[in-house]
Formats: C-alpha cells, sequence, structure tokens
C-alpha cells in the first residue's frame, strides 16, 4: 500500500488521532486490513485504533490485540459500520 493509499483509507474512516498517536474511526466504524506477503494471506478485522510510523502498522483490535505489519504488504483496507 503507498502512502497516498494509506491516507485516503484514513480520511474514508473519518478516524481523528488521540493523545498517543494512534488514529480512531468514529463510535461505530471499524476497520479491517487485508495483508499479503510472500503468497500468504491475513486479514485482520474489528480494528479500533491504528498508527503507521515509518512503514510500519500499528493495528489494535476491539479484543486488545495489537498487530505490527508493514505498510508494504498491506494491500486493501475496509471500513465497517458496527
Amino acid at each position: 500500500m503507498t502512502k497516498e493509499h494509506w491516507a485516503a483509507l484514513v480520511e474514508a474512516s473519518g478516524a481523528k488521532k488521540d493523545s498517543e498517536g494512534f488514529l480512531l474511526p468514529p463510535e461505530g466504524k471499524l476497520l479491517t486490513l487485508y495483508i499479503s506477503s510472500n503468497g500468504a494471506t491475513l486479514s485482520v478485522q474489528r480494528i479500533e485504533a491504528i498508527r503507521e510510523e515509518q512503514g510500519l502498522v500499528r493495528a489494535r483490535t476491539k479484543k486488545g490485540e495489537l498487530f505490527v505489519l508493514a505498510l508494504q504488504d498491506l494491500f486493501a483496507g475496509a471500513v465497517e459500520e458496527t
């Protein structure tokens, strides 16, 4: 995913920064990120907070899980209504 693609996803989600630098979508919205690396795929769902820094994306789910992903491995993102 390019920085432009990332910025479009953040904009579409309506996310705002918190005091820790995470972007939080508004109440009632969650994100899903789709990742592909060396032929393996993964989707991270029910994301409530994201942060991109130096090519790494930190994604925190509703369960409190924290995923650290390479921005270059992301190929899509979705904004979902809960």
